[in-house]
């Protein structure tokens, strides 16, 4: 299965990332984290307006037309930049919620027993009765605890699982970068051999896990979805982790994002249920092509 990109997917990705670039660029992140649980709301209807929740919504209903891979491309973008917000589940809400499609509603949903964004949603889909605030990890995540988790809807978890990709693509990039300009003894820290290894480390998990996000974008099949999920989730965990290695004790500070795409990542690895559920269901899959 070969996986280049379309022309028309190229200018979507690079399209989505200088938007991104130009309305939530470093400045916007450090504000954003000064300022956290407050949503964007005009930045969410430019999201709108550029079609970013209404990709997969049909044309002839007022959306893009797009498929699942051009959905995975603008959320790696989003992930890669850090964009707050429940992106995942208002774009699952467009056309089912008015307003979704064209960023005019936040939606929330309950998801593993959790809500993000509950108190910014003008529409929360699922059962948030009796919510409990959690003080979240991430800055940029303010999370509600439920006591009943609702269903996993499988496209989430790509989504999510291309979020997870953008962070790992990011963490990989800023370890390249620091590694190239930091020196010590003389020479940049990248040409000690425990920091190369690091760095290469990060690569091959990131670009194996964008073998199979991508593949799962196009097959739609529940076992690649899950083997998406489990490979995102280790190669952006385990990327920051890396990442904040490389950087040492500066990469801790507020002034580096890498810690806050390690605490994002592991925000995310809870969205869409425990990760041993997926590892259940490949298990299952394997032992019914056995059988």
């Amino acid at each position: 299965m070969r996986f280049q990109l379309t022309e028309d997917q190229r200018a979507l990705r690079d399209g989505v990332r200088e938007l991104l670039a130009r309305r939530f660029g470093r400045e916007a992140l450090r504000a954003a984290v000064d300022a956290p649980g407050r949503l964007d709301r005009a930045l969410w209807r430019e999201l709108g307006s550029a079609g970013f929740f209404a990709l997969r919504l049909p044309e002839a209903e007022g959306g893009v037309g797009l498929g699942l891979p051009e959905a995975v491309l603008a959320f790696e973008e989003a992930g890669r930049a850090l964009l707050p917000g429940p992106l995942v589940a208002t774009h699952l809400a467009a056309g089912r919620v008015p307003g979704a499609a064209t960023g005019e509603a936040v939606v929330a949903a309950v998801g593993n027993g959790l809500v993000e964004w509950l108190a910014e949603a003008d529409v929360v889909r699922g059962n948030a009765a009796r919510a409990v605030p959690l003080r979240s990890v991430d800055p940029l995540t303010p999370l509600h605890r439920v006591p009943v988790a609702g269903g996993v809807d499988p496209v989430a978890v790509l989504l999510t699982a291309a979020e997870q990709l953008g962070s790992a693509t990011r963490a990989c990039e800023l370890a390249v970068q620091h590694a190239r300009a930091r020196e010590q003894f003389g020479q940049p820290i990248g040409a000690f051999q425990a920091v190369k290894h690091l760095c290469a480390e990060m690569l091959v998990r990131t670009e194996t896990a964008r073998a199979a996000v991508y593949a799962a974008a196009v097959t739609a099949d529940p076992a690649d979805i899950d083997t998406a999920r489990l490979l995102a989730d280790e190669a952006a965990v385990r990327g920051a982790r890396d990442c904040l290695q490389v950087h040492g004790g500066m990469g801790f500070t507020w002034e580096f994002e890498v810690h806050l795409h390690l605490k994002r990542t592991w925000v995310r690895t809870h969205r869409t249920g425990d990760a041993t559920q997926s590892e259940e269901n490949l298990a299952a899959e394997l032992l019914a092509q056995l059988s």
